[in-house]
């Protein structure tokens, strides 16, 4: 008896573990029962995509480069003193208009020691031989008036005194150069610098009191002031190589200026360089334009501007957005809708592009509709 009761405790025990396994494994089936049937139904339930269409349109294209550069003047020139020395006097100032003519500065010589010095000398000699020609010239009159001179002797003697008149005049305004830089009484001299073109003041780089080098054939000399042409305007800039070829003298222009907002300029060009320069890794071409300013309309030199150069262009034909294209090899494709959603793949023939709309020769009519590819257009129903 005492055998007994251990063993059908046992076996109780073994029942009841028994029967929790089951319970555990039927909970277990039936959570991923329901997992099972919520993943099932989650995914009935997914929205379709639906690709959206686009059809082509009639439309121009026009193929254009860009050209960035600056608007400055076609004459521009700098205006240089012909003597060294200190500008004591400035007449104009910038945004001035001036005449061919007009007094633009006024220079204060400095003169050379050495020839200061050889001029002084002159000046004296020639006093000297003056004032012995005037006591050789009285002494000989008393002698012509007693019959004791012929009269060719005493016009010889005479003209030595004139030759010493006219030999302290010239030493006198010699000096008087080299002190001053010009003659007592007359318009203009060396020191005066004087506008030789008519135009606007543009800039006056120095000013009263600044020492100055005159222009010769070693030294540029110190610009005193720019003079421009405000009414002749062009535009100067630079092209890509890449561009460059397909450019033409004559074509027209259209100038953007960023400093002046909702108005643009046309041009005609008038100049490609025939040889390219090297910035930054690439070759650039230099152009000029000349500039249409209309009325009331005021350009200033320096201003930034972009130059628009219609390279082609296409009017009225049948185009569609680049983005619809797929790109195979060199082939071109569009998805066309055959049926409600269903596409098929059609090549094209491609004509001109401006970089968003594309010329389509051959492949597609205006009432086909083209899929938009899954990166824009897909929707969700």
């Amino acid at each position: 008896m005492n055998n007994q009761a251990p063993i059908e405790q046992g076996l109780q025990r073994r029942t009841t573990i028994s029967r929790i396994l089951r319970w555990a494994m039927a909970v277990i089936f039936l959570i991923g029962l329901v997992y099972t049937l919520r993943y099932l139904y989650a995914k009935d339930q997914a929205p379709e995509v639906v690709f959206e269409t686009k059809t082509g349109q009639m439309s121009d294209i026009v193929k254009k480069t860009v050209a960035t550069g600056s608007i400055v003047p076609r004459q521009e020139v700098d205006l240089k003193p012909r003597v060294s020395g200190i500008v004591s006097k400035l007449y104009v100032a910038a945004g001035q208009m001036v005449r061919k003519g007009d007094k633009i500065a006024l220079i204060k010589i400095i003169p050379n020691v050495v020839q200061l010095n050889q001029a002084e000398n002159r000046v004296k000699t020639a006093r000297l031989n003056l004032d012995n020609a005037r006591m050789t010239l009285e002494r000989n009159q008393l002698l012509l008036e007693k019959k004791a001179l012929s009269p060719a002797d005493f016009e010889r003697i005479e003209l030595t005194y004139k030759l010493a008149q006219e030999e302290l005049q010239a030493a006198a305004a010699n000096l008087e150069l080299i002190q001053e830089g010009s003659l007592k009484g007359g318009s203009t001299g060396n020191n005066t610098v004087v506008s030789t073109v008519e135009g606007m003041v543009l800039d006056v780089p120095v000013k009263e009191g600044a020492s100055v080098i005159e222009s010769n054939n070693f030294n540029d000399g110190t610009t005193i002031v720019t003079v421009a042409n405000m009414d002749d305007m062009i535009f100067e800039g630079t092209v890509d190589e890449s561009e460059v070829g397909k450019l033409r003298e004559g074509m027209v222009i259209n100038l953007i200026v960023g400093a002046i907002d909702g108005e643009s300029f046309t041009g005609t060009l008038e100049y490609i360089s025939p040889k390219g320069q090297d910035e930054n890794g690439t070759i650039q071409f230099e152009i000029r334009a000349s500039v249409a300013v209309g009325q009331g309309s005021f350009l200033r030199a320096g201003y930034s501007a972009n130059a628009e150069i219609v390279l082609e262009q296409r009017s009225n034909v049948l185009a569609i957005e680049e983005s619809l294209l797929l790109f195979e090899m060199d082939k071109r494709y569009v998805e066309v809708e055959v049926a409600p959603q269903q596409f098929e793949k059609r090549e094209v023939v491609l004509g001109l592009s401006d970089g968003l709309l594309v010329e389509v020769l051959e492949g597609i009519t205006l009432t086909d509709r083209i899929k938009i590819q899954e990166a824009y257009g897909k929707t969700f129903k």
